[in-house]
C-alpha cells in the first residue's frame, strides 16, 4: 500500500464479478458525483516454509486450521524474533499480524515455560485475540493457557489468571493500575516474562502513547528487578513512522518489518462529491443521503457493507434509514447493525460475531471497528465523510477485501472544506504518505505523574533514571511534598495515596454514566456514555437512540452519573447545540509569518451546551427547540 506507482485509473474487467457490476451500475448512474476512481492492483502471495525448529504440535494446529506455509513476512518476524530483536509489523489490515506474535510466543511456552503479555487498546480486541489462541489452543492440543485480565475480569478469577496465566492478555490502563502496582503478586509471572506484545501501536500517539510509554518504561523497570529483559513484539497500521514511533515507545531499536506476503484482491477506489441540491447557492445534497443510497444498492447486489460514520449520532441516523429498508419485518433475523461505543460489552460481541459468522449484511460503524477486531469478508466499504487523516482512511477502507476478496472502497465528502478539498483533489490524498505519529514521554506533567507510580512500585535508586531525564530534582520536589524519604541511595514512597487511581492514561478522569431503562416500572442497565459525550446525548428530553431504537431521557442524575430513560415512539432526533469559548491567559512563545501566527501558551477553554433542536428523520426540518441547564465543561491547559 506504500508504493503509490501502482495505483492506476480504474478500467472494468471484461468479465466483472457482483463488485465490478456494482462498480460500473455506480458509474453508469451517477458519474457526475464521482471525481476520481483508482485501482489498486490485486497482489499474489509470498509464501515461506514452517521454520524447521517449529514444535510439530504448532505445525499439527496450523494445518488443521488451513494453514500450510506461513506468509514471508510472518517467517522474517519468526527469524527476528529468535535472533533476539524487538521488532515492528507494520502490514495491510488481515494480512495475518496475529501469527507474527503468536508463534514464536507459543513455541516460548512450549519449549521454555515462557510466559507472555498481550497489550491492546480496547477490551473487544482482547477477546477477539484470545478466541485466536484458544481455537489454534484446541487444534494443536497444546495445553497453553491464556486469558484476559482486565476491569470485567472476576476477583476470584484474577489469582489463577496471575498464577497460572501463560498469556495474559490485557490493556494499558489493567497494566497501569491493576498489574504494575501489585507486581509482588505477580512475581511468578515476571520471573518467567520472556514476551510483551503491543498491538495497534498506531494508536499510541499524542498525550495517550506518551502515558504508554512512561507505563513501558515502568514495565521494564519492574522486569529488570525480576532479572528479566522481555522480546518486544509491535504492530501497527500503516502510519509514516513505524520504526522511530516504536522506539519512543519501549526506548530501544527496533526492526521493521514492511513488507506483507499476504495475498490481496484487487481493489477499487471511489472519490464522491454529492451532487448539487441549489447550483445558486453551492448547496449539495447530503453525504448522509448519498451513503445511503450506495449502501443500499451494495446489499441488494448480495454484497457485504460496512459503513463508517464520524458521529455516533449519524451511525444511528445511518442505521435507522438503512433498517427502514431491509429490517422492516420483525419475523425475519436483522440484517443491518450498529457497532458504536456506549452499547453493551455482550451486545458489541454478538455484532461481531454475526459479522463473522456472515449473518449480517451490513454494519454501520464509528471508528471502534477501524481497530483489527476479525469481522469477516466485507465487499464494500462507504465512508460517510473524511475522518480526518489519510492513515485512517486507509484503515477503514481495509476493513473490505479481506482474504483475497475484491473490494470497494468510496469516501463520500461531507460540506466540510477538508472533505471538500480532498474530494476534488484526489491526487493530494493518493500521492501523500500516511501521517507521523509523534509523542513526548518526557512532557514533564506525565513524566512526574509516572515517576510517582514507579516509586510507589519500587523504591529509586541514586542516579538511576527514568527514560532520558536525571531524576535527582523530581525526586527531591516529591520528597518536598511529603510523598517520598530518602535514605541512603534510595527514595522511598511513603505517603499512604495510592498514585495510579489518580493518574488516567486517557485523559478522562470522570466517571461513565449508565443508561438505565425504567419503561414499565423495571430499571436496566441498556447503555454506557462516557463523561465526555454526557452532556451532548443525555440531556432530559434526548432522544437517545441503540440500534436505531428511540428512548426518551426523562430524566438525569448527574452527581450519581444515571440517565433515566423510557422507551418511545419518535419520529425525529435530538442534536445538542453547543459551544465552546477559548481565552488565551498567557502566550509563552510566538513565531510571525507573513499570512499567520503560530503561538504556544496558556488557555482556559469553556464548553457549554446551551440546548437541542428536534430534527424529523429524512425531511430533516427542525420540529422543535429544547434548553439544556448543564455544568460547563471547563479546561485549563496549554495550547497551541
Amino acid at each position: 500500500m506504500n508504493d503509490l506507482s501502482a495505483f492506476a485509473p480504474a478500467e472494468l474487467a471484461a468479465e466483472p464479478d457482483r463488485v465490478e457490476r456494482l462498480l460500473a451500475g455506480l458509474k453508469r448512474r451517477h458519474g457526475g458525483s464521482i471525481t476520481a476512481a483508482y485501482e489498486v492492483p490485486a497482489r499474489a502471495a509470498s509464501y515461506a516454509d514452517f521454520p524447521v525448529d517449529l514444535d510439530p504440535r504448532l505445525v499439527t494446529g496450523l494445518r488443521k486450521r488451513g494453514i500450510n506455509a506461513l506468509y514471508s513476512h510472518q517467517a522474517q518476524a519468526w527469524q527476528r524474533v529468535v535472533a533476539g530483536e524487538h521488532i515492528v509489523v507494520v502490514t495491510p489490515t488481515a494480512s495475518g499480524k496475529t501469527l507474527c506474535y503468536n508463534l514464536p510466543v507459543l513455541q516460548g511456552v512450549l519449549r521454555d515455560g515462557a510466559k507472555a503479555l498481550y497489550l491492546f487498546p480496547t477490551k473487544a480486541l482482547a477477546l477477539d485475540q484470545v478466541a485466536e489462541l484458544l481455537e489454534l489452543n484446541e487444534a494443536g492440543q497444546l495445553g497453553v493457557r491464556a486469558c484476559t485480565f482486565d476491569g470485567d475480569t472476576p476477583g476470584d478469577a484474577r489469582k489463577a489468571v496471575r498464577l497460572h496465566g501463560d498469556i495474559v492478555v490485557s490493556n494499558p490502563d489493567m497494566l497501569h493500575q491493576g498489574i504494575l502496582p501489585h507486581h509482588t503478586k505477580w512475581a511468578q509471572f515476571f520471573e518467567r516474562l520472556r514476551y510483551v506484545v503491543i498491538d495497534e501501536m498506531h494508536g499510541y500517539r499524542g498525550v495517550f502513547g506518551a502515558h504508554v510509554a512512561n507505563l513501558l518504561r515502568r514495565l521494564k523497570r519492574i522486569c529488570r528487578f525480576y532479572g528479566v529483559s522481555p522480546r518486544f513484539i509491535l504492530s501497527s497500521a500503516t502510519i509514516a513512522n513505524p520504526g522511530e514511533l516504536g522506539e519512543r515507545l519501549i526506548r530501544e531499536s527496533v526492526s521493521v518489518i514492511d513488507q506483507s506476503g499476504a495475498p490481496a484482491g484487487v481493489k477499487h477506489l471511489l472519490f464522491w462529491n454529492p451532487p448539487l441540491a441549489n447550483p445558486d447557492l453551492g448547496l449539495r445534497a447530503s453525504a448522509r443521503s448519498q451513503s445511503t443510497r450506495i449502501t443500499r444498492s451494495a446489499i441488494k447486489a448480495g454484497l457485504k457493507a460496512i459503513v463508517f460514520a464520524n458521529t455516533r449520532l449519524m451511525v444511528e441516523v445511518l442505521t435507522k434509514y438503512l433498517k427502514d429498508v431491509f429490517d422492516n419485518d420483525p419475523r425475519k433475523p436483522a440484517r443491518i447493525a450498529a457497532y458504536r461505543g456506549g452499547y453493551l460489552p455482550n451486545e458489541r460481541r454478538d455484532t461481531a460475531g454475526q459479522l463473522r459468522a456472515g449473518s449480517l449484511d451490513c454494519v454501520i460503524a464509528t471508528n471502534a471497528l477501524e481497530l483489527g477486531v476479525d469481522i469477516g469478508a466485507l465487499d464494500v466499504c462507504v465512508l460517510n465523510g473524511f475522518p480526518g487523516t489519510i492513515a485512517g482512511t486507509w484503515q477503514r477502507w481495509g476493513r473490505a477485501g479481506r482474504r483475497n476478496r475484491p473490494a470497494l472502497g468510496i469516501l463520500v465528502a461531507s460540506s466540510e472544506p477538508l472533505d471538500q478539498y480532498v474530494v476534488r483533489n484526489p491526487q493530494f490524498f493518493m500521492q501523500r504518505s500516511p501521517e507521523r505519529a509523534y509523542i513526548d514521554p518526557d512532557q514533564l506533567l506525565i513524566l512526574m505523574d509516572h515517576v510517582r507510580c514507579a516509586a510507589f512500585e519500587l523504591p529509586f535508586q541514586e542516579q538511576e533514571r527514568f527514560g532520558s531525564q536525571p531524576l535527582a530534582e523530581m525526586l527531591a520536589y516529591l520528597e518536598s511534598q511529603g510523598v517520598l524519604h530518602h535514605e541512603g541511595n534510595q527514595w522511598h514512597w511513603i505517603a499512604d495515596s495510592y498514585p495510579a487511581n489518580s493518574v488516567s492514561l486517557r485523559s478522562v478522569a470522570e466517571g461513565n454514566f449508565v443508561v438505565v431503562d425504567t419503561t414499565g416500572g423495571q430499571q436496566k442497565v441498556i447503555a454506557e456514555v462516557d463523561y465526555s459525550s454526557a452532556a451532548l446525548t443525555l440531556y432530559e428530553g434526548a432522544i437517545y437512540l441503540i440500534q436505531a431504537s428511540p428512548w426518551q431521557v426523562e430524566r438525569l442524575d448527574w452527581t450519581g452519573r444515571k440517565a433515566f430513560v423510557t422507551k418511545t415512539k419518535a419520529d425525529y432526533y435530538t442534536d445538542a447545540i453547543d459551544y465552546s469559548k477559548l481565552k488565551i491567559l498567557e502566550c509563552f512563545e510566538e513565531e510571525r509569518q507573513p499570512s499567520a501566527i503560530c503561538a504556544r501558551g496558556e488557555v482556559h477553554l469553556v464548553r457549554r451546551v446551551a440546548g437541542y433542536k428536534k430534527i424529523r428523520y429524512y425531511s430533516h426540518e427542525n420540529v422543535g427547540y429544547g434548553n439544556v441547564n448543564l455544568p460547563d465543561h471547563e479546561m485549563h491547559t496549554t495550547a497551541l
